[in-house]
């Protein structure tokens, strides 16, 4: 339970600092939650993480996927993972690329130059990105972070008592045995007692008897 909830912790931790920023990175990469399937055709789905590490734009070629700033006028500065299917120039004459989405194999509104690039695709983590959508929402926060934390709380709270009742029982049994010595030196000592007056009685009858030969023998 205190691993599950510190690797929770450990996780959005990471995942709010890095996923979906472009001006973070870990271990020089960049995370992103694809949120459409735009790709789904050929490399990965919504909710998938991927990984784009930073590269010299003059060395992609076609067929690379890339991930980059978008200028198209529907999603204007949202990072788009596309796959380029050819180089070529802008209007006033910038090196780029023109880019698509495998599963509708249509070409972006506008031609990717290179200041806009983030970076080469490497890899995917599937789902990743979908829980941690999910542990965004209420929701999540609630089944995710604060139940593992309530159970780990609950979990500390019945040890405490149960250690406290083996502690009170230990005390019991300490003041049983007590008991138990204080008993047993009682009767030891009852006993030594009435060893003690049956020898005594036993003395007296002698000198009795002693006493009793002793003025026989005299009136003999």
């Amino acid at each position: 339970m205190v691993a599950l909830a510190v690797f929770m912790m450990i996780f959005t931790i990471v995942s709010v600092t890095t996923f979906d920023r472009a001006d973070r990175n870990l271990f020089g990469y960049k995370t992103f939650i694809v949120l459409s399937d735009s790709m789904s055709k050929t490399d990965f789905n919504a909710g998938d993480i991927v990984f784009v590490k930073g590269v010299d734009a003059s060395t992609l070629k076609e067929g690379d996927i890339i991930s980059y700033v978008s200028q198209n006028s529907h999603n204007f500065g949202e990072t788009v993972i596309h796959k380029i299917r050819r180089l070529t120039s802008d209007a006033e004459g910038n090196p780029g690329f023109v880019t698509y989405g495998t599963t509708t194999d249509t070409d972006d509104e506008t031609v990717v130059t290179y200041p806009y690039v983030l970076g080469k695709y490497t890899g995917h983590l599937p789902k990743v990105g979908a829980f941690f959508q999910f542990l965004k929402t209420t929701p999540g926060y609630i089944v995710c972070i604060l139940t593992p934390f309530l159970l780990l709380i609950l979990l500390q709270g019945l040890n405490c008592i149960k250690l406290f009742r083996r502690y009170k029982q230990e005390q019991l049994d300490e003041m049983q045995a007590e008991r138990e010595k204080i008993e047993a030196e009682r009767l030891q000592s009852q006993k030594m007692m009435q060893e003690l007056l049956a020898l005594k009685q036993q003395l007296e009858e002698k000198e009795n008897s002693i006493e009793t030969s002793s003025k026989v023998e005299e009136l003999n």
